[in-house]
């Protein structure tokens, strides 16, 4: 009988490993000891179910818009949390987890991975498959997630990512300059670059801007004060070598083009031989434009309908006898070497300095400005400059980017930065630990600053930016105790997570049988009633009767069924009973952790 793996030697594992390669059915894959030591975390959440804790004394609110989250707790706890309050609502996700480089930058059951450790690709595949796995749960059918690493585990990462998103949605594998005098300490070639995966939910559903602005010596200003491209117009009427011949000359393709460049007047007319010219119309100044080959009239590359619409939109260029279409376009795509550069661009066509700007040393600098201080508080974080490039790639403002393995909170200041400069309404949700009081230290005072622009020590960052900040730790509810005590419990510390999912954070009226929350326009209200035994559910219904708006309601109830009859009269709700929609998602959210 053959062994289960997590029962194997190091020796059989290879072994068993070497036989799979050679197996002639074609087997392809990634291959890793799936359990050898399992991760704690998981297994703490056989016996406890992570909610969320308001922490109202940490709020940030600089005037109103989109609420940004910031979620303090092991990331696992975090993700599973968010499976319940944001599935499929996520728009793109973005993270930085740890290298595995062996120099006590990832931990695995409270202990660094040493480089030495003969189970160190296997631990660190065995923690990211679980927060893949949960994280694309997330993300919206059209989402994306953009992941960071650098070569000790890109290979590995590339494969896994292909399993759990498929290997059809992949993207690309950016390469980052972050370092252009390379490290002085690497081995055989001084390294430059780090990488980041580009993976679509569905990438049949997706697309990417064009969102890098040319150069503007490639750009010239036209006849309306319109930036156009100086080269590669297309000829849409003039000689054509490849056009066919016109044999219908009442097709749409076949017309004649006249235009007077002083009244800017342009007249199209069906005409049957070339030699065929309208002198009137020569005679009033106007100039004649035609499709042909060799004294043969060839279709026109639009037809007259596209042609007249062109020229409505100020988009023909008339010269040297051709009518040219103008490319308008002031934006390229990115390229997948992603370099620091700087130069004069056209950006809503004006011109003005454009930078790219992914380097290390950079990001370290811009935190040293922020905090105030002249050493770095906290080692190697991402540039800003390379998150906000990764989300212009979408084309919306409009969005929810979750990071997390958030560290220094640079992809918060990224959204928060990105939405001032180009009036986007983009909303965060940041998680991370707080080990060595990273949260406490660098990651809240970070945005905190960048929100208010003012530092811990009172001195003035910036003018700030209007935003909000909800503070959340992760807390827990015993699993173990009864199931009516159970769902006593989860129903008593659930509505934190509520009013995350409905993004409904004003207290309108909270009792000790009911509580009700808004947002801040009250057009949509969050409706929790949490003691079946209680005497005030009239008094509760009589409440939410009197709102107009869309109601969330959820009810508590010992199992899945809520008796709807009673609120029948209610108009614009929708409701859920509590808790057994949480333990249901939570169950399917701890099974699939478990299944390879």
């Amino acid at each position: 009988m053959i062994k289960k793996i997590e029962e194997m030697t190091k020796e059989e594992l290879v072994e068993y490993i070497e036989q799979m390669n050679e197996d002639q059915t074609g087997k392809y894959g990634l291959v890793w000891d799936r359990e050898k030591e399992p991760e704690e975390i998981v297994e703490h959440c056989n016996k406890f179910i992570p909610v969320l804790k308001n922490v109202s004394e940490l709020e940030i609110n600089n005037n109103y818009s989109k609420n940004n989250i910031l979620i303090e707790g092991d990331n696992f706890h975090s993700l599973s949390v968010l499976n319940y309050t944001h599935r499929e609502r996520v728009d793109v996700i973005y993270i930085d987890p740890p290298y595995n480089t062996g120099k006590k930058d990832f931990i695995y059951n409270d202990k660094f991975i040493d480089i030495e450790d003969g189970y160190r690709h296997s631990k660190w595949l065995n923690f990211m498959q679980k927060r893949l796995k949960l994280s694309r749960n997330l993300l919206k059918d059209e989402g994306f997630i953009f992941i960071s690493i650098d070569d000790n585990e890109f290979a590995q990462l590339k494969l896994l990512c292909d399993k759990i998103f498929g290997e059809s949605n992949f993207i690309a594998m950016l390469s980052i300059e972050n370092n252009p005098k390379g490290r002085k300490n690497s081995d055989f070639i001084s390294v430059s670059n780090e990488y980041c995966l580009l993976y679509a939910k569905d990438k049949s559903l997706s697309y990417f801007r064009e969102s890098i602005p040319k150069k503007s010596k490639d750009l010239t200003l036209d006849e309306n004060d319109n930036y156009v491209h100086n080269s590669g117009k297309r000829v849409l009427v003039g000689e054509q070598k490849f056009n066919p011949l016109v044999e219908n000359f009442a097709s749409n393709k076949h017309y004649t083009v006249y235009y007077n460049k002083e009244t800017k007047d342009m007249i199209i007319l069906k005409e049957r031989e070339i030699k065929d010219v309208d002198k009137n119309l020569l005679s009033k100044g106007y100039e004649r434009y035609v499709s042909y080959n060799k004294n043969h009239f060839v279709q026109n590359t639009y037809s007259s309908y596209k042609i007249k619409e062109l020229f409505e939109k100020n988009a023909l260029d008339f010269k040297n006898g051709k009518i040219y279409g103008k490319n308008f376009s002031t934006e390229i795509r990115l390229k997948s070497m992603v370099t620091n550069n700087e130069y004069e661009a056209i950006v809503d066509n004006k011109k003005c300095k454009f930078k790219i700007d992914v380097k290390t040393t950079s990001a370290g600098t811009e935190l040293k400005q922020i905090f105030g201080v002249s050493e770095i508080p906290f080692d190697n974080p991402k540039n800003p400059g390379l998150i906000k490039l990764l989300l212009n790639l979408v084309d919306n403002k409009n969005i929810i980017v979750l990071d997390f393995f958030a560290g220094s909170g640079t992809t918060g200041q990224a959204v928060l930065e990105l939405n001032k400069e180009d009036g986007g309404n983009r909303q965060f949700i940041l998680c991370t630990n707080n080990e060595n009081k990273i949260c406490e230290d660098v990651t809240y005072p970070r945005l905190k600053t960048v929100i208010t622009g003012v530092r811990k020590d009172g001195s003035k960052y910036s003018d700030g930016i209007n935003s909000t900040l909800k503070y959340f730790k992760t807390d827990f509810v015993e699993n173990s105790v009864t199931r009516d005590q159970l769902y006593y419990d989860l129903t008593e510390k659930c509505i934190p997570m509520l009013c995350v999912k409905e993004n409904t954070f004003e207290e309108i009226e909270i009792t000790k049988e009911y509580a009700i929350y808004s947002n801040k326009e009250k057009t949509n209200y969050t409706c929790v009633y949490f003691d079946i035994f209680g005497t005030e559910y009239d008094k509760f219904k009589d409440k939410i009767k009197n709102i107009n708006e869309h109601k969330a309601l959820y009810i508590f109830t010992l199992g899945e069924y809520i008796n709807a009859e009673e609120l029948k009269e209610l108009k614009n709700y929708s409701i859920e009973p509590i808790p057994y929609r949480i333990l249901d998602l939570y169950k399917k959210v701890v099974k699939m952790c478990k299944e390879d």
